[in-house]
């Protein structure tokens, strides 16, 4: 079996390097900004902080989801994508830094350098405060400090356990073949998603839905799982697409690529539903404490262009671009579908933490943008490197050969 190793080349490296400078300044240019007045000069604060959120969550959602989709083929005994085994290994090896940026934007919010979570003041359950909000408090059972932190400490810590023990069995699996190593990934991949299956949806909950803490959605765990399983799909195409590119990975044929461009389409799909039922059965049903969410994103801070902009990029772009055979095969077709996914899924969850923080004074200028090429930089980083560490080729899984001759 082929056992090429992937050259990290200086040149990528510079790359990721230049745009991790502009993110870094752009994240520099929003913390000194100081306009006039101290309102003005806290919304500027807070929009920094939200677009750290923003491009913590969606960038860190990306490794979770890789790693998700690692135990899902392990735990469903999948042949076809073992060919890109190491592409989607590489891609979850973001969740340890983007795990660690999420921890640093909850820390600074619970140390009150800022107040994107309204929740995290204590005045606002103490009955004494001019603050006091009677609903928070009701929600203080699970939204107090040491309940909320024993929760993001235990997602955070176990999620990176199993990342980090799939890798490592993988890796020596190569060396010493077998199928005890292939088994124990398949327990461990099993039992990855039953914890996932909840800690997904309150991690959501805890993070991002909290943000509107006046607000709730029974699907909004659900949501957002999606746009980060699609978003997660489409790097790991993106990935392999570039090293077809370079002349890597000549065991992954077409019919690989065609499925991985059939999960694209179909969680976009999933995304899409799960969108508009929560849209839809909120709105019909007009009960003012659910609402609230879609009337300050329709009507009340001015995103309603936005909104509907994220529902038609995320759901006809995909519907139409790769319902044919032929487009899931085209390389130049998925590398425009793929980028055009993530641009929308990026401003999904732009659309899910501006409106609740920043409010009516959003902007898409040179801090939005540039804090997420930032990101960007460090994702294809930390990728990169990761494939450099071992060849492209797994050596010694038991489903190799059947992947090897995956054809239809």
């Amino acid at each position: 079996m082929n056992n090429e190793t992937y050259t990290f080349t200086n040149k990528t490296r510079n790359f990721t390097f230049g745009l991790m400078a502009i993110g870094l300044i752009a994240i520099i240019v929003g913390f000194c900004q100081t306009p006039e007045g101290a309102g003005a000069a806290a919304n500027e604060h807070t929009r920094i902080w939200a677009n750290l959120l923003l491009n913590g969550y969606f960038f860190m959602g990306i490794g979770l989801l890789a790693t998700f989709f690692m135990a899902l083929q392990y735990a469903a005994e999948v042949a076809w994508s073992v060919a890109v085994k190491r592409v989607y290994e590489a891609v979850s090896c973001y969740l340890p830094v983007g795990a660690t940026i999420m921890f640093l934007i909850i820390l600074a919010g619970q140390l009150h350098l800022h107040h994107l979570w309204e929740w995290m003041d204590p005045a606002v359950t103490d009955k004494t405060s001019p603050k006091y909000d009677e609903l928070i408090a009701h929600k203080h059972t699970w939204l107090n400090p040491v309940f909320f932190w024993t929760r993001t400490i235990a997602y955070l810590v176990i999620w990176n356990l199993f990342q980090r023990g799939f890798r490592k069995r993988s890796l020596e699996e190569d060396l010493q073949g077998g199928t005890s190593l292939h088994f124990k990934n398949m327990g461990k991949g099993a039992l990855f998603l039953v914890f996932f299956a909840v800690t997904s949806s309150t991690s959501a909950w805890d993070w991002m839905m909290s943000l509107d803490v006046h607000w709730f959605s029974t699907m909004y765990g659900w949501y957002a799982f999606s746009g980060m399983w699609i978003s997660a799909m489409t790097t790991i195409m993106l990935t392999v697409l570039f090293l077809k590119r370079k002349g890597y990975l000549p065991q992954v044929n077409d019919s690989h690529i065609h499925d991985i461009g059939k999960w694209m389409f179909a969680v976009s799909f999933l995304w899409s539903y799960l969108w508009f039922c929560q849209f839809m059965l909120i709105w019909y049903t007009n009960i003012p404490e659910e609402i609230i969410y879609f009337q300050d994103r329709l009507h009340n801070f001015g995103y309603m262009g936005l909104m509907w902009t994220v529902f038609f990029m995320n759901f006809a772009f995909p519907m139409i671009l790769l319902m044919s055979r032929d487009a899931k095969r085209n390389y130049y077709f998925l590398v425009i579908v793929g980028c055009i996914i993530l641009i929308g899924h990026w401003l999904d969850v732009y659309d899910m933490v501006m409106p609740a923080t920043v409010k009516g004074d959003h902007h898409l200028g040179f801090i939005e943008i540039g804090t997420a090429l930032g990101f960007v930089g460090l994702l294809i980083f930390v990728v990169h490197k990761s494939l450099a560490k071992a060849p492209l080729s797994v050596q010694k899984h038991p489903y190799l050969e059947e992947s090897l001759h995956h054809q239809y």
